[in-house]
């Protein structure tokens, strides 16, 4: 995959990152909803549907939209701001203990050689952006959020940042930006980002899971092995 709308002097490249168990020792969403629990602003049942929800994703087939109809239920009719607000607590008691060294290691190796990295995650925005942002990332797609004059109304917009729909996002995103880009690496644990890894022109299997590992073997990809002393599930 490479992307030539305009030419310049340097011509970076473009590294995407998957998040959850790729840059994170951790599955964001299921943390988060756990978070919610934690506070009392979900029920205790939430976490046993997401688990058997979670166990359908390691297999590929998981119905996304059912995935984020329960999962943004809890916050149905709360504002952005009150949601960002318990998002950045979270971040601070959850997530910054769960982050790779070795991919911020990795993000900075891009970002020295001058290229753009954007994390593409199939969990909310509401997480993805700010995580996004604090591991450096110059951008970010995700599951889109409606809002009703900021208010959550529980249903998502465009095409689900999901599977393939990884791709189609990725595709518009570069239609939507107007630097070059001299090839892409890829970065992911998950077999649900086989189609990702395929779009770009240097897949990496991080961590990943077997199905995914199979095929990096079988494809010679390179694989990853992340780890680290601080996982807060350990």
């Amino acid at each position: 995959m490479t992307h030539t709308n305009s030419v310049s002097s340097f011509t970076p490249y473009l590294a995407v990152f998957d998040l959850d168990e790729t840059l994170i020792a951790a599955d964001s969403a299921s943390l988060w909803s756990a978070y919610l629990v934690e506070q009392g602003i979900a029920p205790a049942s939430l976490l046993a549907t997401e688990q058997a929800m979670m166990a359908d994703y390691s297999q590929g087939n998981m119905d996304m939209n059912v995935y984020m109809t329960a999962t943004l239920a809890p916050l149905v009719g709360m504002h952005m701001d009150e949601v960002a607000n318990l998002v950045d607590d979270f971040i601070t008691s959850h997530i910054q203990p769960a982050i790779y060294e070795d991919a911020i290691a990795r993000i900075q190796w891009h970002k020295q050689r001058g290229d753009t990295v954007l994390v593409i995650s199939a969990t909310g925005e509401h997480l993805v952006t700010p995580i996004a942002r604090l591991l450096g990332a110059d951008d970010a797609l995700a599951i889109n959020v409606q809002l009703d004059n900021g208010i959550i109304t529980g249903n998502t917009t465009h095409t689900l940042c999901y599977q393939h729909g990884k791709v189609i996002r990725m595709k518009a995103w570069l239609e939507d930006n107007p630097k070059m880009f001299k090839g892409s690496y890829g970065y992911s644990d998950s077999i649900n980002d086989l189609p990702l890894l395929e779009a770009v022109d240097r897949p990496f299997a991080v961590n990943p899971d077997p199905t995914l590992a199979l095929h990096a073997q079988l494809n010679e990809w390179t694989i990853m092995d992340w780890r680290h002393d601080n996982n807060i599930l350990r």
